[in-house]
């Protein structure tokens, strides 16, 4: 059997995959793509994703792009404990969970949040305030719904962990970072005991980039 995820490790959506992988106990080959190179990805890699993002995935000849897709796969395909819920309501809660990741919390915690706080600044770009300040406050918006959805459950889900933390957990790491993100964060205090146990877990620590500071 042989796995491959093609990408690199700052990004989030390949370190929700990384995760998976890790939690699933499956050995796999990571193979860096700078899809930032003069001229864009290299042609093979736009055979396994048109699109030229990251992660691409290859399990046996069977490949994918679409982190969801490529995150199920694994949960579905692989031995080890199952990250996904058996109740229909809280498999579609979980689902509800990656969806809002993906369409809003990447947007505003990461894009919006690290990206013009630290990663901006970092590459010699000027810092937008207004612009932070607006992502703070979408971030506030996508923290009140995890709140409402995750309700009193021990994870987002329910009392075992599953893909909506690990989807979840890349982006809180990076979002984290950024001083004014922490003010936000420590108006949440329901979430930090769940916060702490998926950071500590050996598959955040194992999973951890060059840039990541949880």
């Amino acid at each position: 059997m042989t796995v491959t995820l093609f990408g690199e490790t700052y990004s989030v959506y390949v370190r929700f995959a990384r995760l998976v992988l890790a939690e699933k106990g499956v050995a796999y080959d990571l193979v860096p793509v700078d899809i930032f190179a003069d001229g864009g990805p290299d042609p093979e890699h736009l055979k396994r994703h048109p699109f030229g993002k990251i992660p691409a995935f290859d399990h046996d000849g069977f490949g994918l792009h679409e982190t969801l897709a490529i995150t199920r796969y694994i949960d579905e395909a692989f031995d080890g404990p199952a990250l996904s819920p058996s109740s229909p309501k809280q498999r579609a809660r979980m689902n509800q969970i990656t969806a809002l990741v993906d369409s809003y919390v990447y947007r505003s915690m990461v894009w919006g949040v690290y990206t013009g706080a630290i990663s901006d600044p970092r590459e010699g770009l000027p810092r937008d305030d207004g612009k932070i300040a607006e992502s703070l406050s979408r971030s506030a918006t996508c923290l009140d719904a995890l709140v409402e959805l995750r309700g009193d459950a021990t994870w987002m889900v329910g009392e075992q962990p599953t893909l909506a933390d690990f989807s979840l957990a890349p982006m809180l790491a990076y979002f984290l970072a950024v001083p004014e993100a922490q003010k936000l964060w420590n108006t949440y205090p329901t979430l930090h005991t769940w916060w702490d146990a998926l950071a500590a877990r050996e598959s955040m620590v194992s999973t951890k980039g060059w840039d990541f500071v949880a």
